[in-house]
């Protein structure tokens, strides 16, 4: 029974002990702190997402223009720049050439500046009291120094000591006189220096432009369709310089400024079907003329050559060439006179256009090619601008030699 007892005691004692430990454990959880009132000073906390947003209270809204600056300066408004327009490509405006009657005569000041040595230089040992072998051996080099050639040369010296002689008393006029009289019969006043560019029969006249590289041929062929113009005519240009791109572009462009349409076909073609398809469309169109620009040949290519001579055959399948045109750079001297004899042998030349006058004492040249060829110089390109390709008139010429 004692038994019993004790161990009833014992189980009730270690029943409150873990009755106590139940109850310390929850004790020790920490509770919720109560609610406090917020405090009205701090900055309202940031939302959180899910939050909603507070409702816009009913205020009177400001515009920019009532608002102040920080430095109390009222805001500048700011334009929005305009949309870009955009850019129609206007087509290329059509020039009136300058007129070609007297245009030598216009230009003879800028010819004068840089022909006037040789014939001061003339003037000058002729006005010696005594003309002696030495004096007239000087009168001799200033022609040569001229590139006025050697047999050219010998005929004018020649002259002036038998009219000089017959003059006796020399005064400064009759020299002039006399010295202009013999220039001129030298150059050939008689000579036609007219572009055929009118066929007796049909149009178009058909001109063909030929001449070594550096010359300035592409640029005068474009200079002649404006004096072709000038003078009232309708041009087609035929783009035969296949070799160069830019030939074919510039030539386009010297078109286009005065309304002549220019025939071109793909870089490095055929250049001989380039000049057929010209003078083809030239006769469906109706133009009075077309202008053939070809390849700068340098003249010891044979073979270049021979290709030249097949463009000529080609051209005349559609009707024969009325005018064909070496153009040669008055600063080579007596080095243009080989160019000349090599396509004189190809092509028949039938003018000679003398571009760079303007920038050589060397006006002798003229004579020069003139005898070579046995055909008259007809053009002369006296600068850079776009009318300083003129008809070569030979009084003019001369009187800008000798001067005033």
């Amino acid at each position: 029974m004692e038994i019993v007892i004790l161990a009833v005691v014992i189980a009730v004692v270690v029943l409150g002990a873990l009755g106590g430990l139940i109850v310390g454990s929850r004790r020790r959880k920490s509770l919720p702190p109560p609610p406090t009132t917020p405090d009205i000073t701090a900055p309202p906390a940031e939302p959180h997402v899910g939050d909603e947003a507070e409702t816009p209270r009913d205020e009177p809204r400001r515009t920019i223009e009532e608002v102040d600056l920080p430095d109390g300066s009222a805001p500048v408004a700011v334009e929005e720049p305009p949309l870009p327009e955009l850019e129609v490509p206007l087509a290329p405006s059509i020039e009136v050439p300058e007129p070609t009657a007297g245009r030598l005569i216009r230009l003879r000041a800028r010819l004068s500046r840089s022909q006037n040595a040789l014939g001061k230089g003339l003037l000058s040992l002729l006005s010696r009291e005594h003309l002696d072998e030495e004096t007239w051996e000087e009168i001799e080099d200033t022609l040569l120094t001229a590139d006025v050639g050697v047999q050219p040369t010998q005929e004018l010296v020649e002259r002036l000591r038998e009219r000089v002689k017959v003059l006796g008393t020399r005064t400064p006029e009759e020299l002039r006189g006399l010295l202009r009289e013999e220039l001129l019969t030298l150059i050939g006043p008689d000579l036609d220096r007219v572009v055929k560019t009118e066929p007796e029969t049909s149009k178009p006249g058909i001109v063909m432009v030929v001449g070594v590289n550096g010359t300035g041929k592409t640029t005068t062929t474009g200079k002649l369709a404006r004096v072709l113009v000038a003078d009232g005519r309708s041009v087609v240009l035929g783009a035969a310089d296949t070799f160069r791109a830019a030939a074919a572009d510039q030539l386009q462009t010297w078109g286009e400024r005065v309304g002549a349409h220019t025939v071109r076909g793909p870089e490095a073609g055929d250049p001989a079907s380039v000049a057929f398809d010209a003078v083809k469309e030239g006769k469906e169109i109706g133009a009075d003329v077309v202008l053939i620009d070809t390849a700068g040949r340098l003249h010891t290519k044979t073979g270049l050559m021979d290709e030249l001579g097949k463009v000529k055959r080609v051209v005349e399948k559609h009707a024969p060439l009325d005018e064909v045109l070496l153009v040669l750079d008055a600063t080579t001297g007596q080095n243009g006179l080989v160019q000349a004899r090599v396509f004189a042998e190809v092509v028949d030349i039938t003018g000679i256009v003398l571009t760079k006058l303007d920038g050589t004492a060397k006006g002798g040249i003229v004579v020069a090619v003139q005898r070579e060829l046995g055909v008259p110089v007809k053009l002369v390109g006296l600068g850079e601008g776009a009318d300083d390709l003129a008809p070569f008139e030979p009084e003019a010429f001369v009187d800008a030699l000798i001067g005033e």
